[in-house]
């Protein structure tokens, strides 16, 4: 794949998503370029998921569309799902299978012939080649993550879909993990990444989207959206620390109450 292009690595225009009489995202528009980790963040029930499953092409839109590196992701879904990788989450293999093996199956899942040389290099990267004839369920969570990673990524797809990729890690396995992501934007990949962490958002998301009841309330680079709301009452009166941070932005927009 080409990680060298203008043209944006995922276009949503237009985005809606029902279940029943129930519109779960409302005319959500956006795009993420190459080399830029682009955050979508959002209380619980704001739409994030149902905009991620529809970008996966896991849920049908009832009207919108999504282009992934150029290709329709209903009309050309073969492409498209082909031009990304997805963490998710929670992440599980087949636990009889070693890391090695894992690698080894994904990589011929996606046709790529790894020889020992290639696998000993990736394995050096993510700083588990002593690691090798673990299974995965005896991982870490960052170990598992960094394997995760490695899986999204094999193939080198112009986009790549990262849900919530640190959550219930340590402080020290988040910050590891936030260097992969950003020498994979480095590298010229297109990052989407839903997280609920404004910490995150604002240290490593180039821009961010806040979506709540369904629709994009503001994108723009995380020092902007803070500049550009600060002075609202709503954001002061959220503000707990003196200065005012990304997550009194997200709480003044958002509200205080607590989502199921």
């Amino acid at each position: 794949m080409n990680l060298h292009t203008n043209e944006p690595v995922l276009q949503v225009e237009g985005l809606d998503v029902r279940y029943g009489e129930f519109k779960a995202v409302r005319n959500v528009s956006f795009d993420v370029r190459p080399g830029e980790i682009f955050g979508l963040v959002g209380p619980n029930g704001a739409g994030k998921t149902s905009t991620l499953s529809a970008v996966e092409g896991l849920i049908k839109p009832s009207a919108g569309t999504i282009r992934v590196a150029g290709f329709d992701n209903r009309k050309q879904a073969m492409q498209a799902k082909a031009s990304m990788g997805v963490q998710l989450q929670s992440t599980s293999f087949q636990p009889e299978l070693n890391i090695l093996e894992i690698i080894q199956l994904y990589a011929g899942i996606y046709g790529l012939s790894l020889g020992k040389e290639r696998i000993e290099t990736i394995l050096d990267d993510i700083r588990l080649q002593d690691s090798a004839s673990k299974r995965f369920g005896q991982l870490s969570g960052g170990q598992q993550q960094r394997v995760s990673l490695v899986i999204a990524t094999i193939h080198q797809p112009p986009l790549v879909l990262l849900d919530e990729p640190t959550t219930g890690l340590d402080p020290q396995s988040r910050r590891q993990l936030w260097e992969r992501i950003e020498a994979m934007r480095d590298k010229g990949h297109g990052i989407l990444l839903t997280t609920h962490s404004m910490e995150e958002a604002e240290s490593i998301c180039d821009r961010i989207a806040i979506i709540d009841h369904g629709q994009i309330i503001t994108i723009d680079t995380p020092q902007t959206i803070i500049d550009t709301h600060r002075d609202k009452p709503e954001v002061i009166a959220a503000s707990r620390k003196g200065r005012i941070t990304l997550e009194d932005v997200f709480i003044g927009l958002t509200g205080s109450a607590v989502r199921s």
